[in-house]
């Protein structure tokens, strides 16, 4: 029986994209860049994603993730890449004003509270996932939040997951569940630490070769549908 559901926030219960999009747009305007065009946004949603999944494999730092990203996109902009981490604090602040939620996961996860236990776990940066948490209103319905730059260590590291066991004890691994976006992430992470893994897929996206999830949902809502049978 599923006891806790460790949820992933951004790709997942929040729209991420539509957070970037709100929040690069708006520092363009604050420092004076000019129109950011959707052609824009697009290559730097692909840099920014290559920077994180860097991370994920522990090739950079957090610090190297958020700054860097800035000055390879303003590189290939032609804009000044020395703005770039002025730029990036601007951007945590902006990056937390947009909610957007995921298949109304806020109901969902308020249903959902008192019937297992409900966690987030997260690699954003802390000042933009706070924000978020506190406009959104999830950070009242979870029964806590883990933020990897609170831990110490990102998903996929297993000392990030031991890191939880530390604080909410230690349960059966068939008794928790990962629900996130992120094959690398959410899923490596998930299997590494041993309990089950929710690959959240709303796009239909195939699986690559070599990669094994235990299950793969469209809508968030199947979760229910996955509390109530057992083994998933």
């Amino acid at each position: 029986m599923i006891k806790v559901i460790l949820w992933d926030i951004d790709g997942t219960l929040l729209d991420f994209k539509e957070a970037e999009r709100h929040a690069i747009k708006k520092c363009f305007k604050l420092f004076g860049l000019g129109e950011c065009s959707e052609e824009m946004l697009a290559r730097y949603s692909r840099i920014n994603r290559s920077y994180w999944d860097r991370l994920e494999r522990g090739e950079l730092t957090k610090a190297e993730v958020l700054v860097g990203r800035f000055r390879e996109f303003f590189t290939l902009e032609g804009l000044a890449a020395d703005q770039a981490e002025a730029v990036n604090t601007e951007y945590q602040q902006q990056l937390g004003e947009t909610i957007c939620f995921r298949d109304q996961s806020y109901e969902l996860v308020a249903k959902l509270k008192g019937q297992v236990k409900q966690y987030a776990v997260t690699n954003g940066s802390y000042i933009a996932q706070k924000k978020k948490l506190k406009l959104s209103g999830l950070g009242e319905l979870f029964d806590g939040v883990f933020i990897s730059d609170e831990v110490g260590f990102e998903k996929p590291n297993p000392r990030f997951f031991d890191y939880i066991w530390e604080r909410i004890g230690r349960y059966n691994e068939r008794e928790v569940l990962i629900v996130g976006d992120s094959l690398t992430s959410d899923m490596q992470g998930g299997r590494a630490a041993g309990i089950r893994c929710c690959w959240y897929n709303p796009d239909g996206l195939p699986l690559p070769d070599g990669v094994l999830i235990e299950k793969e949902i469209r809508n968030l809502w199947e979760i229910e549908d996955l509390l109530k049978r057992e083994p998933l």
